[in-house]
């Protein structure tokens, strides 16, 4: 691709503030310095229109000639909740198959890495005047760039917005039996899990789902954010609470765990406590390298993905920069970094090498009728229904990029959209008897891709040589950046199929 016009380009968009067009840059004066430049933005308006709202004025809009509405700390709510998903859940099982140091190196290290990347397309974006992830893809490689950008997405926020759904078919039904005091489950429709995803899909999610504007959803988004606060103030708080040995209430013994009990008398909190076999099952593990350690960095990358969404929010973003985005981006990676480990960290000492790879079922053996636990699961699932959404956007976008490029914005395909995509991930949860396996597929295929691989060659593409040369810094660090991903996305994979094929992929790969 012949790239001499960029610098051009390049200087046009980076004079004229972000969403800020003046007069004088006008329709009919940006292809004479341009050329073709924007001719995949002219013919993209269809899948802008789905996140922006229709101006007054009947000429075609750019990307860049949108003013946003959203605010900055709204801006941080939205892509925080893009970045939270239920891997909070499943980060204590990781720190309990990795130990907290690796555990912590790790996380750490996929944090920046996601910073990075970001960096890497926000740079990219102000280049070519793009805020579409898809769209930078075909910007670099053509319509195999876009399709290849377009897939990722698709699996990725499918297996999200899987793993919430199967967090309320297997959560609801509990909660439920819990408020009405029920020793175990009954036949009735209300206690069906299947039948409750299906009502929350279509009573909660899908109108959410209808709106035209991401920013609105950022009211959404901070409640979100509050329940998952709140759990994490729970699970801090039930450290203290529940002693180790693993403890249960008086008469509520599972016979899960190989225990012996050490006296009636004997209570710590309101619960007996039983005795374990090994006597160092409540000290902490600092390095652990087993079967399931090979889930772990897909986990985190899974957890961490928010890129997709970075670029829509960027465009409703007001007085946009990429400094501003970036500055956005880092707060939002930061809490949610704090937040998994705090998770993890108390999550894991609290239960330590039994943890099960689903937080809250391990509290569930403890005490089942925890009117505590059952506010975090109402606070969870809240959290998880709400994001859905917000997922759901950029999936229904890639759909419009491959399909319906150049269509004018309509209520009926956004309606339809949204709709199929629902019912296919609600039958994907029904029938599916797990889908622990699929959250570590997905991390290690679509996240390394979206986080790592894509953000770097879209850069060194549509960066022009002779502004960055390809032996210039900032690009050896993209290539870098690029060929890490392609590692960790073949040895990942590797890991995970030699697990799979040795029967110990069960209870791995939980997001």
């Amino acid at each position: 691709m012949d790239t001499t016009d960029v610098p051009l380009q390049a200087e046009m968009v980076e004079l004229v503030p972000n969403g800020k067009h003046t007069a004088a840059l006008t329709a009919s004066t940006v292809p004479s310095l341009a050329g073709d430049r924007f001719e995949e933005n002219q013919t993209g308006v269809a899948e802008m229109e789905e996140f922006l709202p229709r101006g007054a004025e009947k000429k075609q809009t750019h990307f860049t000639d949108f003013e946003g509405k959203t605010s900055f700390g709204m801006s941080v709510f939205n892509l925080s909740n893009a970045i939270m998903g239920s891997g909070i859940l499943g980060l204590a099982y990781a720190m309990a198959n990795t130990g907290i140091i690796l555990f912590l190196f790790l996380l750490t290290a996929v944090a920046l890495l996601s910073s990075y990347s970001i960096h890497l397309l926000l740079k990219s974006s102000g280049i070519v005047g793009i805020r579409a992830y898809e769209q930078l893809g075909y910007r670099a490689f053509g319509t195999p760039g876009k399709l290849a950008a377009a897939i990722a997405i698709t699996l990725q926020n499918i297996g999200a917005m899987s793993s919430y759904l199967y967090i309320v078919k297997s959560e609801v039904p509990l909660v439920i039996q819990t408020f009405l005091n029920l020793e175990e489950k009954t036949t009735d429709w209300y206690m069906n899990g299947n039948y409750l995803v299906i009502l929350v899909s279509v009573t909660i999610i899908l109108p959410l789902a209808l709106m035209k504007q991401l920013g609105y959803l950022g009211y959404a988004s901070g409640f979100s954010l509050s329940c998952m606060v709140f759990f994490l103030i729970s699970v801090i708080y039930k450290k203290f609470q529940i002693p180790c040995p693993l403890l249960e209430q008086e008469g509520n013994i599972t016979g899960v765990l190989n225990v012996t009990t050490v006296s009636t008398s004997d209570y710590q909190n309101g619960y007996t406590v039983l005795q374990a076999p090994e006597q160092d099952t409540c000290t902490p593990s600092f390095f652990t390298l087993n079967s399931q350690t090979a889930y772990t960095i897909p986990i985190m990358a899974f957890a961490f993905v928010c890129h997709p969404e970075v670029l829509p929010i960027y465009t409703e973003l007001k007085d946009p920069s990429k400094k501003k985005m970036q500055c956005i981006s880092n707060i939002s990676i930061m809490v949610m970094y704090l937040m998994y480990f705090l998770a993890a960290l108390f999550g894991y000492l609290t239960f330590y090498d039994r943890v099960e790879s689903e937080l809250l079922h391990t509290y569930n053996k403890v005490d089942p009728f925890d009117v505590l636990i059952l506010c975090v699961r109402v606070a969870v699932l809240t959290a998880v229904t709400l994001t859905v959404p917000i997922v759901l956007f950029p999936v229904r976008r890639a759909i419009q990029q491959m399909l319906f490029q150049g269509k004018d914005f309509s209520w009926i395909r956004h309606i339809t959209i949204a709709v199929i995509l629902l019912t296919f991930i609600n039958l994907l949860v029904i029938f599916a008897p797990s889908i622990l396996g699929i959250f570590g597929l997905i991390g290690a295929t679509s996240a390394p891709c979206l986080i790592f691989i894509f953000p770097a060659i879209f850069y060194i593409r549509i960066m022009p040589k002779d502004k960055e040369p390809l032996r210039s810094t900032p690009k050896i660090l993209a290539a870098c950046f690029a060929l890490l991903g392609v590692v960790f996305m073949i040895m990942s994979l590797s890991f995970i199929i030699i697990d799979w094929t040795t029967g110990g992929g069960k209870s791995g790969g939980s997001h």
